[in-house]
């Protein structure tokens, strides 16, 4: 494989709430929600110091669907009940892009579209379910267990894996003596997810965890 392959960064179309919940911070910003994550750490650069990024600041790294509308997806509304005008609702305080309930001198509506709208901040879509997966290296025996996305096909979960192993395309993938079908996800291959029953019968998933295991090929493939 080319250097310039080898250097191309992966794509990642599926996020866990989890690895949103790791972006919270001022200068480096994700949140979440109706179901796209979005990385806010670019409009965070640009305002800057301003109060009205406090809410958002505030909800770093969480799940903000509560203040949408699911059907306009726009910001929830409510009757202001001193003017008895339609207004933004914002319980945490007004933020970036909401305007003011009154009349105000200040408040410049010439941003384009609000950041909410503002698809160049989504960089992928919010797990509607994720699962664990022990996979089994057959030639170190090592093994390690990832969270993963049910969306996820096995070569997007094998992208996963690649922090643990670079060489992890160089490996036949199999569960129950079984080629995986690179292309499927886990259980269109036949890997149950057993997280329900587990839950319900108090198992220990790391120890109970139907494994994956990996076959080396000996081309020393590298991702």
């Amino acid at each position: 494989m080319d250097e310039q392959s080898e250097n191309k960064p992966i794509i990642q179309r599926y996020y866990t709430p989890r690895e949103v919940s790791l972006h919270c911070h001022v200068d480096d910003l994700w949140v979440s929600y109706l179901g796209k994550v979005y990385n806010l750490t670019k409009l965070s650069e640009h305002h800057r110091g301003d109060v009205l990024m406090k809410p958002i600041i505030d909800a770093a790294g969480s799940d903000i669907s509560h203040w949408f509308n699911p059907q306009s997806r726009d910001i929830k509304t409510h009757i202001d009940p001193v003017t008895g005008c339609t207004a933004y609702y914002a319980p945490r305080g007004r933020f970036i892009h909401i305007p003011p309930n009154r009349p105000s001198t200040i408040w410049a509506n010439d941003f384009g579209r609000p950041w909410w709208k503002d698809e160049r901040y989504c960089i992928g879509t919010l797990s509607k379910k994720t699962r664990r997966v022990k996979i089994i290296n057959t030639l170190t025996s090592q093994d390690q267990i990832l969270e993963v996305c049910t969306e996820e096909t096995m070569h997007e979960i094998l992208n996963r894996y690649l922090k643990y192993n670079a060489h992890a395309d160089s490996y036949t993938w199999k569960y129950d003596t079984v080629n995986l079908d690179m292309d499927k996800h886990l259980s269109d291959n036949g890997v149950k997810d057993d997280d329900e029953e587990f839950y319900k019968l108090r198992i220990d998933d790391d120890i109970f965890l139907q494994p994956i295991h990996l076959y080396f090929n000996d081309d020393l493939t590298v991702m």
